[in-house]
Order: structure tokens, then C-alpha cells, then sequence
């Protein structure tokens, strides 16, 4: 196998697994009993309830071993029970001491297995901060019908017992060009306070650092694979701000570019503030913001206005110059793209590379673009049963060669300061069955419905979900994940409120708006198909002989689907065409940014079907 690059960024250690449980647990216990606690409730979840955690907040792998994106334990004196969805069936009992812990369904609650197991007058405690109001009620209800005590800590007992926790981070901040943004953090901040004024709020307390990052114009480096710095911000119908963060990462720069109208104070001097809003009508978001918020308002004689964060839809309707900054980073994307994937119909069809060799392979072509900040998210790398994991992630201990035979599933992306990219394409290493043929070319079928469909105004994406599956359902196959997310622009590679799933969404699809188009079919135990490509909605406009202008979708992602994977039978004239013509625009504008055998291979790639 292949040698890793040290330089990487993305990691590929076994990490988690039992013995952090069998390590912690007798540690955390400890601690319970000294603050006359029977139990703990442990969310996946931090105070910034980001997709990525810093190491410094990773409560849930400290305590049971798990390192999942999506959880929850419940420790209590004499037992404990891990939560899981069903993408991570076969990961928590690896991972996680069986001895230790019972399992448990995320699907079916933690409120009901609450209700079901405390003891009358056990004593839970939980920490108000890492939960969101909406859970707490339920937890509530639950805790209190079986007879039990709910109690708020003030400190997280697991930070009391993690002895040698990681320090909190302190990443450098940048500043994100107006040209880049499209307007400066004074043209956004008069635009939420105009909404502020609109809604008849005195402030909003802005809880999601990607929204504060947004606002203010900054990027941070406080966790991987996504440009944030950890904070707060309080902003009022004004448009003046108070950004609560670390003042050591606030360098003399940035506070010259945030200027008079936004102060620069501690995280430690946010409760304080929020008692001075005595009268105030504040909006939090219920979706983003921690149980914390909402009663420390309330304890402060605010009124709290549970409402979606008055930036969220700002930032999800980008600016004609961060579109065309979202382009011209995914033409640059596409250069090492192009380059892995055409090392992967060539070097890598001699089986002498495994998953972790394609992912380095990738990433570093990357990195020879000179314009890499990050990943971001670590990239899903599968081949043949690993590939049907749609959240797979690759290390050491599961990593799989890529044999001839097999599907290999590369899901990836990257930070560009002007763009994010997340692209996923599927790739047959030596020569595809027919089975493996036809259910790409149903995937693909589903992905060319859902880049070319036209739709009216107020037009959700879960009114559009189906379409891309409409050609899978009627072969009999679904897949159990989203079609589409939102997408940031050096921000989140998954970002809201729009999203395209069967999950019911009233947020409608607008002019801007950046989702996937990532419709899939996964095999268990053989091989899993997704095809990936970012796309904007367009403004409206009208069709010929039709009588309503229509949205539609703007393709921004530019690679080519596979040949030897199109069953050009089972596809309609117009699918040909779109091919064809999506080919076409892939050998037009990359074509010219390669050389040598890869502009070869792309010219082959994008030939007619």
C-alpha cells in the first residue's frame, strides 16, 4: 500500500473505542456522587452545537469511546445506555463496552427510555447548555413521569473529571473580503436590524458561530473543516453588536475592520449582558441555541421570541459575488478532481491501493492548487462494502483495497477562501456487472431530474425530493438519507434552513441558495452508488408557451460521470442530451487547465454517449 503524507490533514488513527469508556466511566461516577448526582445526560452535542467539535468539547467520545457524528448517553451510578441512529449500528458496538453500556435507538428517544428506566426519586443531572430547549421539555415530561428528578448543573460534571482535557482553541481569525462577501458587516448588520424592527424585537442573540462569522465578516480556525470561530453575538435593532469570543484571537486588524458599532468582549460576560435586557423582546432560534439561552432570558425578565435566526436565510441566499467566487472555486476543484479521478481509472486499477491511499491521493492533489485552507469534511472514501456506508469514515483498522470487482465511493470536498466544495462521484474498479450498471444509471437518472427540474416560487425541497428517487422507487430501491443540503461559502459544507429531503421543510428553495444534488443506492455487503454535484437556484424566469416564470438549478460541480457506468438503454433521449451536454461544458471549461494524458483521458471521458 501507499506511504501517508504526515502533512495530511485529514487523520486516519483508530480513535475512540472501549477503553475510554472502561478509563472515564469510574472518573465520571466519581464526580457524580460528590455533586449528590444518580446520572448524566451526555449529547453528542457542544455549547455551539457545530457539525464538528474542537477536541476540547468532545464529551460524548470521552465518555463511552463513541466517535460518531450523531448520539447521546445517559450514565447513571450502577448502568448506563449509549444512543445511536441506524448509520451507526455496527460502529457504537465496536466501540463502545458492551459491559458498560446497554443500546439504545436515537429514532426511538432518549425521553422515552428515560421514562421507562429512571428510578423514582433518581436524582439526572444535565447540563442546559449542550441541549436545545425542545429536547429539555420532552426530557422533562419524561423525567418527571417516571418519578424522577431533572436537575441543571452549572458545570459539566465531565469537565470536572476529564483531568487532562485539551485546552480550548485559540485559532488565528481572518477577515473575509467585502469583494468576496458581496457586501460589507455594516450593509448586513442595518439588514438584520431591519428584520429585528420588522418582527418587533429589541435583539437577537445570534448562538450559530457560522451565522456570527457570516455577520461579521470573519473566518476563524477552531475547527476542522469549517472556518469558524467559536462565539457568540448579541445584536440589537440598531445594528450594533457585542461579539463574545476569546479577545486574545481578536487581533488589532480585526478590530479596526469591526469598527465602533460592534464591541469585543469575553464568552464569561454574556450571562451578565443578558440580565440587562429586563423588558427586552430577544429572538433565539429554538433549532440552534442551547436551553441556557432561552432560560436566562426568561430569569432576566426578557421576553424571548422563539424564532428562526434572523441571519440564517441572509446567508443561505448568496450575493452575485459569492456565487461567482462559489464557480470559480469549483473550477479549481475540479483540476485535481479530474486528476484523481483520472488516477483512478488507471494507477488505481491494479489493486495495489486501498482507501486510505485514494483519500491521500486526493487531498493532495488538492493541496498542489496552492489555494487549499482545509477539507471540508473528512473525506468518505469506500470501497465495495464500505461503500455502502454513506457516512463512512476511513481508518486504519477498516480500511479495504480497492479490488477489481468492486465499486469505490469517493465523497469529498474543500475550502477555498471564495468556495466550499462536496462532490461525490462512483468509480468500478476493473469492469462492472450488469447489476452495478443499472442501479448507477437509476441514481443518475434521479440526479438528472433533480438538476433540471423547473419550479414556482414558494417551492420547498421537500416537494422536489421525490424526483430524485422517483426512478429508484420504481425499481423497487430507496436510499435513507437526504437528497440535498444546504451549502456555505467558506463556511459549513452543510448549512440551513433549506435542504432537499422526504423530511417535511416550509423554508422555500430562493434565487441563490446552494444545495447537493446527491441522490444514492447502497447494496449491504457489496457496494454503494452516489453521484454528488453542487447547484444554485436560479431567478425566475419564463418558459416557452407556460404563463408562470419558474425557478431552476444552476450546476456549479464540473467532473464527468462515468462511462463504463451508464446503461445508455435505459436512459430517455432528453437524459442523453443532458450528458452530453453536461460533458461538453466539463471538456470546455476545465479541458484547457490540463495537460498530457489526463486531458486525454478527460477528452475520452467527455466524448457523446
Amino acid at each position: 500500500m501507499g506511504q501517508i503524507d504526515t502533512q495530511i490533514i485529514q487523520t486516519f488513527d483508530v480513535v475512540g473505542g472501549p477503553q475510554m469508556g472502561r478509563d472515564h466511566i469510574p472518573l465520571l461516577r466519581a464526580e457524580l456522587a460528590q455533586r449528590g448526582l444518580d446520572g448524566l445526560l451526555i449529547p453528542h452535542e457542544d455549547e455551539y452545537n457545530n457539525e464538528y467539535l474542537p477536541d476540547h468539547n468532545e464529551r460524548l467520545m470521552w465518555a463511552s469511546g463513541f466517535t460518531g457524528s450523531a448520539g447521546a448517553a445517559c450514565v447513571m451510578t450502577d448502568r448506563a445506555v449509549m444512543f445511536t441512529d441506524g448509520r451507526y449500528t455496527l460502529q457504537v458496538r465496536a466501540q463502545v463496552d458492551a459491559e458498560l453500556f446497554d443500546f439504545a435507538r436515537l429514532e426511538d428517544g432518549v425521553a422515552k427510555w428515560l421514562r421507562d428506566n429512571l428510578r423514582a426519586d433518581e436524582i439526572l443531572g444535565y447540563d442546559p447548555r449542550l441541549h436545545s430547549p425542545k429536547a429539555i421539555a420532552a426530557i422533562e415530561k419524561a423525567v418527571k413521569a417516571a418519578g424522577a428528578k431533572l436537575v441543571a448543573v452549572e458545570s459539566n460534571p465531565i469537565d470536572g473529571a476529564w483531568t487532562d482535557r485539551p485546552d480550548a482553541p485559540k485559532g488565528a481569525v481572518s477577515i473575509q473580503p467585502d469583494a468576496l462577501a458581496g457586501k460589507s458587516h455594516a450593509q448586513k448588520r442595518a439588514e438584520i436590524a431591519k428584520s429585528l424592527q420588522e418582527s418587533r424585537a429589541d435583539a437577537a442573540i445570534i448562538t450559530a458561530p457560522a451565522s456570527v462569522a457570516w455577520l461579521l465578516n470573519l473566518r476563524g480556525s477552531d475547527v476542522r473543516c469549517t472556518p469558524l470561530l467559536l462565539a457568540n453575538a448579541l445584536i440589537d435593532d440598531q445594528g450594533r453588536v457585542s461579539l463574545y469570543t476569546d479577545p486574545d484571537k481578536i487581533t488589532s486588524e480585526i478590530r479596526t475592520h469591526l469598527g465602533n458599532d460592534v464591541s469585543v468582549l469575553s464568552e464569561e460576560a454574556l450571562p451578565a449582558d443578558m440580565k440587562t435586557l429586563t423588558g427586552k423582546a430577544v429572538i433565539v432560534d429554538p433549532a440552534t441555541s442551547s436551553a441556557w439561552h432561552s432560560q436566562s432570558l426568561r430569569d432576566a425578565g426578557a421576553t424571548v421570541l422563539p424564532q428562526q435566526d434572523p441571519v440564517a436565510l441572509p446567508k443561505a441566499r448568496k450575493s452575485d459575488a459569492e456565487l461567482r467566487g462559489t464557480e470559480a472555486a469549483h473550477r479549481r476543484d475540479a483540476v485535481p478532481l479530474i486528476r484523481f479521478l483520472h488516477w483512478l481509472d488507471t494507477d488505481a486499477q491494479s489493486g495495489e491501493y486501498d482507501e486510505i491511499d485514494a483519500a491521500v491521493k486526493l487531498e493532495t492533489l488538492r493541496h498542489e492548487t496552492g489555494e487549499l485552507k482545509d477539507l471540508s469534511f473528512e473525506t468518505i472514501s469506500g470501497s465495495a462494502a464500505n461503500g455502502a456506508f454513506p457516512h463512512y469514515r476511513v481508518n486504519k483498522a477498516t480500511t479495504l483495497p480497492l479490488s477489481p470487482g468492486t465499486l469505490y465511493l469517493v465523497d469529498s470536498g474543500a475550502q477555498y477562501v471564495d468556495g466550499t466544495t462536496d462532490v461525490t462521484r462512483t468509480v468500478p474498479i476493473g469492469a462492472p456487472t450488469q447489476a452495478m450498471r443499472e442501479h448507477y444509471t437509476l441514481v443518475l437518472q434521479g440526479h438528472i431530474c433533480m438538476a433540471t427540474v423547473r419550479f414556482p416560487k414558494g417551492t420547498t425541497g421537500s416537494n422536489l425530493d421525490a424526483l430524485a428517487r422517483y426512478p429508484l422507487w420504481q425499481a423497487g430501491y430507496d436510499y435513507d438519507h437526504g437528497t440535498g443540503h444546504g451549502v456555505g461559502v467558506f463556511l459549513g459544507v452543510h448549512e440551513g434552513p433549506q435542504r432537499i429531503s422526504k423530511t417535511p421543510n416550509t423554508v422555500a428553495l430562493e434565487p441563490g441558495m446552494i444545495v447537493s444534488n446527491e441522490p444514492g443506492y447502497y447494496k449491504e455487503g457489496a457496494y454503494g452508488i452516489r453521484i454528488e454535484n453542487l447547484q444554485y437556484v436560479t431567478e425566475p424566469a419564463p418558459i416557452a408557451g407556460g404563463d408562470r416564470p419558474m425557478l431552476g438549478f444552476h450546476t456549479v460541480t464540473l467532473a464527468p460521470f462515468h462511462r463504463a457506468l451508464i446503461d445508455t438503454d435505459m436512459l430517455t433521449r432528453s437524459e442523453r442530451h443532458y450528458v452530453d451536454a453536461y460533458h461538453a461544458r466539463v471538456l470546455e471549461e476545465i479541458g484547457p487547465r490540463l495537460e498530457g494524458p489526463v486531458a486525454e483521458w478527460l477528452e475520452a471521458a467527455c466524448k457523446p454517449l
